[in-house]
């Protein structure tokens, strides 16, 4: 991921759902130029905060092991803009997953009004398109970090989430690959 469309998850269940907070500020350049003297945060990028939080809801229960990606939005409707200040509490729920995708519902809200309801569907590459993972694992697991989804991740019986251990391996790869070269 290059650019991160939410800010810190706030709860996270496995195989059942994920909340995540986006901030709107001024300081992102997407404001700014999206419509220059109105500046909002633009549905895309709702719609890309909303599907990150799903799509990391879905990845996880596939212990980052295979490539999910944003197949489809088959509800994307919004009721209110977002401005400059708000807070936005992105909610997503797995409805339904299967060998090939899964299918996300999501809410975002701000100070307890609707923002926008979504349905989301998210498909699972296979070899024909390549076979490495998108991310490199190590950088994964700080995203997954820097995120804090290991603060709140839970599984359905409310035991705390690690990371899996195929991430914390390249982790500690990476780590005496960089020791060494010093």
């Amino acid at each position: 991921m290059r650019w991160f469309w939410i800010d810190r998850f706030t709860s996270f269940v496995r195989g059942s759902h994920a909340s995540a907070i986006k901030n709107v500020t001024l300081a992102e350049p997407a404001l700014d130029d999206y419509i220059p003297g109105f500046p909002h945060y633009s549905h895309a990028l709702m719609i890309e905060g909303a599907a990150q939080t799903g799509g990391l809801l879905v990845s996880e229960m596939l212990q980052f092991e295979k490539r999910v990606v944003l197949a489809k939005i088959s509800k994307a409707v919004f009721h209110r803009l977002s401005l400059p200040g708000d807070q936005l509490l992105i909610t997503t729920k797995l409805e339904k997953m299967q060998g090939d995708g899964a299918i996300v519902q999501a809410t975002i809200d701000c100070q307890g009004q609707r923002q926008a309801d979504l349905d989301i569907w998210f498909a699972m590459l296979d070899e024909r398109f390549g076979d490495g993972p998108m991310f490199s694992p190590e950088y994964l697991l700080q995203w997954l970090r820097i995120l804090g989804i290991y603060e709140v991740a839970v599984d359905a019986e409310g035991r705390r989430l690690t990371p899996p251990d195929a991430l914390l391996e390249a982790e500690k790869r990476a780590m005496q690959s960089a020791a060494k070269s010093r």
